[in-house]
């Protein structure tokens, strides 16, 4: 796969999933919430500090690891993408790796820059983000990403009693809230475990013997020492 190719996908899927998380953080309030396709698929306005889905990782201090370990692996990912490409590897691996890596910088771009960029989104207020303010919400580094896609596929279902630990509370299928970034980097990774065996086959060619011809006649008269 061309390296041209790559690169058109990754800023494809940065271009969509920023211009809809700036759409969302300008036209939402948090935890605002509409059905896009029926109660199945919605969109509902969150942010989060941590990592993909919501999860969070050990507060101000986790947030700036958390966000310069993303800057490193984007960095990383800049120089594995170029080496893999090279070395010409399965063309679906190298399309796998560029969604892991679109996705990272996607989320990367929200931690960097959107506490500088944007007005804060305040939990309980009716009143949307703006775009441009005299002063951010937080400083670099220290941005929350946007999450908004929700597939509420299962509602308003428990676990049996006998379920260890989460006996008779609530079930919901699908819980998480996430955006474009997230969904890329999951569909790399999973597609990545589930098609390892083709991406890394080893071609197991037969060996051959070169065999050199001359002229020389050979018979039962010719010695071979």
């Amino acid at each position: 796969m061309k390296g041209r190719n790559i690169v058109l996908i990754i800023l494809l899927i940065v271009l969509v999933d920023q211009a809809l998380k700036v759409y969302i953080k300008t036209n939402f309030y948090i935890n605002e919430h509409h059905n896009i396709l029926g109660s199945w698929f919605q969109f509902h306005f969150v942010e989060n500090e941590g990592m993909a889905y919501g999860w969070k990782f050990g507060g101000e201090a986790g947030k700036m690891i958390l966000t310069l370990f993303r800057l490193v692996a984007v960095l990383f990912g800049v120089w594995y993408l170029r080496s893999i490409i090279q070395k010409k590897y399965h063309p679906g691996f190298i399309l796998c790796a560029g969604l892991i890596f679109a996705g990272a910088l996607g989320n990367l771009i929200d931690s960097m820059f959107y506490g500088m960029i944007f007005e804060e989104s305040v939990p309980g207020s009716l009143a949307v983000a703006k775009m441009f303010p005299a002063h951010g919400y937080a400083g670099f580094l220290h941005g929350k990403v946007v999450d908004m896609l929700y597939f509420p596929i299962i509602t308003d279902a428990h676990f049996p009693d006998w379920v260890p630990i989460w006996g008779g509370d609530d079930f919901e299928f699908f819980r998480p809230i996430f955006n474009l970034a997230d969904a890329s980097i999951s569909t790399g990774v999973i597609s990545i475990l589930v098609f390892q065996k083709r991406f890394f086959k080893h071609n197991d060619s037969p060996q051959t013997h070169n065999t050199i011809e001359t002229g020389a006649v050979v018979n039962d008269d010719v010695q071979v020492q």
